[in-house]
């Protein structure tokens, strides 16, 4: 395996990482998976345990996956994998098998992840909520990102290994 293994609090800027550079969120096991791009998303720290948090909205083919599995990962990529990463946000793993139209190899871990990542965070799901209306104290936010009500699921997991590939 082409990765080191390194500590949660060494992954860096994750204000940019997740939103401008994008991420994968995977989710599945070696027989089924699927994988959609995100830049929505935050690593920090809650119930005294490294955490990332990530939003997928029901109707996404991942969802379903995040809701079978108590693992999912989080893969960053060289700026020379964004045509990989839009696709990933814009096709369905429905229509296409995206690993294979983006060349991109899984391995299989407690999540799958893929070899053409820089950085990989692999995470145990802590909790959910769901995101819904009501609960926005700026109604603004609501109406920008959610006119058709279609609200995120919102996961919290731990994350229990950070690889950087070598």
């Amino acid at each position: 395996m082409p990765f080191t293994t390194i500590q949660p609090g060494e992954i860096g800027d994750c204000i940019d990482r997740i939103g401008r550079q994008w991420m994968l969120i995977t989710a599945g096991d070696e027989q089924r998976f699927n994988t959609m791009t995100a830049s929505w998303g935050g690593m920090g720290t809650l119930f005294n345990k490294p955490v990332a948090t990530i939003y997928v909205r029901p109707q996404r083919y991942t969802y379903q996956f995040t809701e079978q599995q108590d693992t999912f990962s989080l893969c960053f990529f060289d700026p020379c994998y964004r045509d990989a990463l839009t696709l990933c946000g814009t096709k369905s793993g429905r229509d296409i098998d995206k690993p294979r139209a983006c060349r991109l190899d899984p391995i299989f871990d407690t999540a799958p992840y893929f070899e053409q990542a820089q950085l990989v965070v692999l995470c145990r799901k802590l909790y959910y909520t769901d995101m819904g209306d009501g609960v926005f104290v700026d109604k603004s936010v609501e109406a920008a990102n959610y006119p058709e009500r279609d609200y995120h699921r919102l996961y919290i997991g731990e994350i229990e290994k950070v690889y950087r590939h070598l």
